[in-house]
């Protein structure tokens, strides 16, 4: 019968258990899924005050959409959100997937925001919504040509979530929404945009 020394033991669990661990992290996300449903942001244009948050502002906001008022002809419109420019994420290749909407939206004032409706992706770790100026980028080099904005970490792999573009972006400048890889650099999928 072989016997271990508890020395090797020990170093054997100090090394295997960071690898499984890394293992894990890399792998997991291929057989979990993460849905977030966010609604369309009411909050978008307001202003946050000191002694509330977003999330909020968002529930007063909703509940007050439930409120019904009389209203008069004279009432002014609302500052509704534009559609900018619209795409449809598509498959990278067959095994990094993906389907749904991808529409940019701008307010009155500028701001502007990403609306990703009903998507489903091919989850994988640290994944990010990227904006960039290629229109179908396929590699990291295509995707860093020209402009290039990373919006965070995909919020899930389903589902309908909303992502803050920064004021500085010019809007005219992106041509694709792509979901990417981080520590693999691999594009998972991309939406080429049209504009309105």
């Amino acid at each position: 019968m072989i016997r271990i020394r508890p020395v090797y033991l020990i170093i054997g669990l100090v090394i295997l258990i960071p690898l499984v661990g890394v293992a894990w992290w890399l792998v997991s996300p291929l057989f979990l899924n993460r849905t977030v449903e966010e609604s369309f942001p009411l909050s978008a244009t307001a202003t946050i005050p000191e002694n509330m948050t977003q999330a909020e502002v968002e529930a007063v906001m909703a509940g007050m959409a439930k409120v019904e008022f009389a209203a008069s002809d004279d009432m002014p419109a609302q500052d509704n959100p534009i559609e900018v420019a619209r795409g449809q994420l598509q498959d990278a290749d067959s095994f990094h997937r993906g389907s749904g909407g991808a529409i940019i939206y701008q307010f009155a004032d500028g701001t502007a925001f990403l609306r990703l409706e009903e998507i489903e992706v091919t989850n994988g770790p640290d994944l990010h919504v990227i904006l960039s100026a290629h229109p179908q980028p396929s590699n990291q080099r295509e995707l860093k040509e020209g402009a290039y904005v990373d919006l965070g970490q995909l919020k899930g792999n389903r589902g309908s979530q909303n992502y803050e573009i920064p004021g500085e972006v010019e809007l005219s400048g992106i041509q694709s929404v792509v979901i990417y890889c981080m520590p693999f650099h691999v594009v998972f999928s991309t939406a080429t945009l049209m504009a309105n």
